[in-house]
């Protein structure tokens, strides 16, 4: 499989497990479910998607795709600092502690994986185009 379609398939997964992690932390109350947060998520989401899939092989999209996996590393780490996985731990009865959990991870490794891809494709583009 083509580098390229490797960090396509593997980015557009984080979109959606990103999109879900947002869900799920407005239903927790750890973001307000406001239109600031709707519009920020959706434009985010929309340039992410835009860089993933029209911008395909493009530097523009390898720098895209860099900077938004490198931006998905911030998500685990904020949640592993306490804000979300300490507070659920001391919740008693609080269902979908294994999903929030798996889902911080998978941000990670995917994250991780990605902006690995991103850099080795914008390492292999040519540094000048020619006429």
């Amino acid at each position: 499989m083509k580098n390229s379609s490797m960090l396509s398939i593997t980015f557009l997964l984080l979109i959606l497990l990103l999109t879900l992690h947002l869900a799920d932390d407005i239903r927790r109350g750890y973001e307000p479910g406001g239109l600031s947060n709707l519009v920020g998520g959706v434009l985010i989401t929309v340039v992410l998607l835009y860089g993933a899939t029209v911008l395909f092989e493009r530097r523009s999209g390898y720098i895209i795709m860099l900077l938004g996996s490198l931006f998905s590393l911030v998500v685990p780490f904020v949640h592993m600092k306490g804000r979300g996985v300490g507070i659920t731990s001391r919740v008693p009865n609080y269902s979908g502690h294994f999903f929030f959990v798996w889902t911080l991870l998978a941000i990670g490794v995917l994250g991780l994986f990605s902006a690995l891809l991103a850099a080795r494709g914008l390492w292999s583009l040519p540094w000048r185009r020619s006429r």
